[in-house]
């Protein structure tokens, strides 16, 4: 006689619980990946100020010019990107994800591009590190910067 032949009938297999359970502690695992500090100021992915960002793939308008400060930047959670402006005029991109342990960059501020996962920085002008744990630079992501929009490459 198995266990699962002393269960009442209609109750879930052992497997089918086990299973669940292991899908749930998963889900709770990867979700604190996430951070729970509101974006600060320029970080904002969703609101890209009517700057067509549902519609930001490749080619499409990612940003404004006036959408990323001066000394900061944005990050475009939905398209993998963080989009910075280091010096008056100059913009850069690079990937939003960390190369400590894949984790989103979530704020731009004061030429640093910060991980709320482990606290790495990265510097807004070129991707490199700032402050570990990471050790690898952001990787640049292709824009383009024409009139006053910015589009990925």
């Amino acid at each position: 006689m198995t266990s699962e032949s002393l269960l009442p009938q209609g109750a879930p297999a052992r497997r089918t619980v086990v299973a669940a359970v292991g899908a749930t502690g998963l889900a709770l695992g990867l979700g604190a990946c996430g951070s729970d500090e509101p974006p600060s100021s320029g970080a904002g992915a969703a609101d890209h100020g009517g700057s067509g960002g549902a519609a930001a793939g490749s080619g499409g308008v990612l940003a404004r010019t006036a959408d990323i400060p001066e000394g900061g930047g944005k990050v475009f959670a939905a398209q993998g990107v963080v989009v910075t402006q280091p010096a008056k005029g100059r913009f850069e991109a690079f990937s939003s994800t960390c190369t400590h342990q894949g984790c989103a960059v979530n704020r731009v501020a004061d030429g640093v591009i910060s991980c709320p996962c482990h606290r790495s920085e990265f510097s807004a002008a070129d991707g490199s590190v700032k402050k570990g744990p990471a050790t690898r630079p952001l990787p640049a992501k292709k824009i383009s910067v024409a009139g006053d929009e910015i589009r990925l490459a």
